[in-house]
């Protein structure tokens, strides 16, 4: 089954056309990776997945909800997390998650908060005010706010943006760690290496058009720079 159905998107922005009838599926516990180019269009589209973007024509599904009708329920079955933490630095980690679980309704707060905060490696600077956390650190509790409700569909954007190599490294350990391969994930990135790595799919997205998908498993690294290369032109 589907998790993510878009089909005939169309975003514009004034004359500029940010997205172009993209028609894409993401398939239910399938990791796909987008990249493309700067000023593709790949944030525009994960945030109108996200729910945080209105498209200007065509259609969107997310587990089963459409866009247009379904945005709040939309919103309950997505965890979204992006270069930007989207976390209150005045807050402790907990206090932070406490605020998140609130808000998505989740059950037994406090063990489900011990629970993800374990998972990222987060635990024992659970009383600390996120101002105080490395980016590497911000961007693990994103992950736990992220996942906090247990959310059926993970969207990544940029999630590696201004990370050193070690922080990203890590990331990678707790995206592993968290069991992201029973979630559906849909991640944009510049890192084709991380993409392919990651990913079961990967799509390239250019001037706001889906140009080319193919398997991970169809795919090595070199074949693939050289397949992005010619599509894009760089």
């Amino acid at each position: 089954m589907a998790a993510i159905e878009i089909r005939n998107l169309t975003k514009s922005f004034g004359s500029l056309l940010a997205l172009r009838d993209v028609d894409l599926t993401v398939t239910e516990g399938e990791f796909l990776t987008l990249v493309g180019p700067n000023g593709a269009g790949k944030t525009t589209l994960i945030r109108i997945v996200a729910t945080l973007s209105r498209p200007t024509s065509g259609e969107v599904w997310v587990d089963g909800w459409n866009l247009t009708d379904g945005a709040a329920e939309v919103r309950q079955c997505i965890g979204f997390i992006s270069h930007q933490p989207l976390l209150y630095g005045d807050l402790t980690a907990e206090e932070n998650l406490r605020f998140y679980s609130r808000m998505y309704g989740v059950p037994d707060p406090a063990n489900r908060i011990e629970e993800v905060l374990e998972q990222v490696g987060l635990l024992a600077r659970r009383r600390d005010a996120v101002r105080t956390f490395s980016r590497g650190m911000q961007q693990r509790l994103s992950i736990a706010r992220a996942i906090l409700h247990r959310p059926a569909v993970m969207l990544l954007d940029e999630p590696y943006t201004g990370l050193d190599q070690q922080a990203a490294a890590m990331l990678d350990e707790v995206m592993r760690a968290v069991g992201t391969a029973s979630l559906t994930v849909l991640m944009t990135t510049h890192d084709l290496h991380r993409g392919l790595v990651m990913s079961d799919r990967v799509a390239v997205l250019s001037a706001g058009r889906l140009v080319y998908q193919a398997l991970r498993a169809d795919l090595d690294e070199a074949s693939f720079r050289q397949v992005y290369r010619e599509i894009v032109a760089v």
